[in-house]
């Protein structure tokens, strides 16, 4: 589908738009679900854990690259004829608006596996090929993450027990809790938080070029805006931390927040390695069963593990079908005002 210059204004503003709300709904979400669990024993400053966060986002490109985020845009489906903007803006556009109706009807979701399913849905409405294998890999990755936050959370959890008590160690946890919370938040932007820089990236080459600039914007200017649109969302989120079910799910103790912040970041940063997208909240969560697990299966609500399952089997394909509904209406609406 080739399109006509009428065509080429519309497009990025729209793309910027999705792509703005988008990061604004990451900080809101993702940001939020980091800051419940750091927050949990009032160890450290809302202000600060939220500073911390947002510093590490914008910084993360120059820090760890852009390996994951790539996976978003070059490795999720073929698009020989340039469609990728339009599949972003569809898909983009189609996981928002399922994230923000499932969240207001109560049903656990997911970001990251709403815009795996809706870039796939968007990019097969629009005519281009969905990447299957490379899909299913990612979705494969994504699954076990949250059993490495377990096995990690665990064998820390088992470690933390053996350290005897002393004197000074309140004083060492409250450090270990910063350390361990600003691993996580750099586990967090080299990783799950790519998906921002995947969106705004799109956005952005589709801006320069319909205004015929040669030179990309740098990438600095970019992490930086980022970084403040999500910090942005994320003081939305604190108004309901304490709200989350990833706390939820056990009595947490200073150790176990510790643990579970260090399982999760080796769980995620082991998958950056490979390009792989996979959800920090999860991750913390298997991080946090792992820690408890040591003391015992009854330490565990096992019942608030459910919103994992459900949005698995909810999120993945609403987002899919969502994402090929918005991909199909439009490239009618673009066939319909002459645009292709």
């Amino acid at each position: 589908m080739r399109r006509k210059a009428g065509g080429l204004v519309l497009l990025p503003v729209s793309l910027l738009c999705v792509a703005t709300a988008f990061v604004f709904l990451c900080g809101a979400n993702d940001g939020g679900a980091l800051l419940v669990v750091a927050v949990a024993h009032r160890a450290r400053a809302r202000v600060a854990v939220l500073l911390v966060l947002g510093a590490a986002v914008a910084a993360a490109p120059m820090l760890f690259g852009l390996a994951v985020a790539r996976t978003f845009t070059d490795r999720l489906f073929a698009d020989p004829e340039g469609h990728a903007d339009l599949v972003f803006l569809a898909g983009v556009g189609a996981a928002t608006g399922l994230v923000l109706h499932l969240t207001a009807r109560g049903i656990p979701t997911s970001i990251t596996l709403a815009l795996l399913g809706a870039l796939s849905g968007a990019a097969l409405g629009l005519g281009a090929t969905p990447a299957w294998r490379q899909l299913a890999v990612v979705l494969a990755v994504g699954v076990a993450a949250p059993f490495c936050g377990v096995l990690v959370g665990y064998l820390l959890g088992l470690a933390a027990r053996r350290i005897p008590g002393t004197a000074s160690m309140p004083a060492r946890v409250r450090v270990a809790q910063v350390l361990a919370f600003t691993g996580q938040c750099l586990a967090y932007a080299a990783n799950d938080g790519q998906k921002m820089f995947a969106v705004v990236a799109v956005a952005m080459t589709a801006t320069t070029t319909a205004l015929g600039y040669a030179a990309a914007v740098p990438i600095g200017w970019i992490s930086l805006a980022i970084g403040v649109v999500f910090t942005v969302g994320s003081v939305v989120s604190l108004r309901r931390i304490g709200r989350g079910a990833t706390t939820a799910l056990v009595a947490a103790r200073p150790w176990h927040v510790v643990s579970a912040e260090v399982a999760s970041s080796v769980a995620v940063l082991g998958s950056s390695m490979f390009g792989m997208p996979v959800s920090m909240t999860q991750s913390t969560a298997g991080g946090l069963v792992g820690a408890a697990l040591t003391q015992g299966r009854t330490r565990v609500r096992w019942q608030f593990s459910v919103p994992m399952f459900v949005a698995w089997v909810v999120t993945l394909p609403a987002g899919f079908g969502a994402g090929f509904l918005v991909g199909l209406g439009l490239e009618g609406v673009m066939l319909w005002n002459g645009v292709a």
